[in-house]
C-alpha cells in the first residue's frame, strides 16, 4: 500500500472523523441486502463497510474491492 494510503479503520472502532466516507448506491445496498436497523453500508476507498448510525462502529467490512 503506498505511503499515506494505510488503513484507517478496524472492526469493533468507531470510524476516525479524519476518515472520508461515502453511502453506497442504492442498488448495491439492495444487492448486499437491507442493513440490520440502526446501520448502513459505507464505502472507504476501496472497503464498504457496515457502520452504526450514531457511533461510527465498524460491525462488518468486505475489504479491498479492487482485488476481486
Amino acid at each position: 500500500m503506498p505511503p499515506g494510503q494505510a488503513k484507517k479503520w478496524s472492526r469493533g472502532q468507531p470510524l476516525p472523523r479524519d476518515v472520508v466516507f461515502y453511502d453506497l448506491p442504492p442498488r448495491l445496498v439492495v444487492e448486499l441486502g437491507v442493513p440490520p436497523a440502526g446501520h448502513k453500508y459505507v464505502r472507504v476507498a476501496a472497503d464498504i463497510l457496515l457502520i452504526a448510525v450514531g457511533t461510527s462502529i465498524v460491525v462488518d467490512a468486505i475489504e479491498d474491492l479492487g482485488n476481486i
